[in-house]
């Protein structure tokens, strides 16, 4: 996901994508420790999302 388009959700729909993002990684975690992901490499650039998310949430809260 690309900043620009972060930076045009509202706070609460970045809130709601973080939580469904949030669950969306426990899944892939989950079901890569039960068989091996096609491309694990999914797993980190979700998390990164996830962090890139709270961050530019957090820098709107703060103004």
């Amino acid at each position: 996901m690309k900043v620009a388009d972060i930076k045009n959700m509202s706070s609460k729909e970045l809130q709601e994508k973080i939580a469904s993002e949030e669950k969306r990684l426990n899944r892939m975690r989950l079901d890569h420790a039960i068989t091996p992901l096609q491309n694990p490499s999914q797993i980190k650039s979700l998390r990164k999302d996830i962090a890139r998310m709270k961050t530019i949430l957090g820098q709107a809260e703060s103004k």
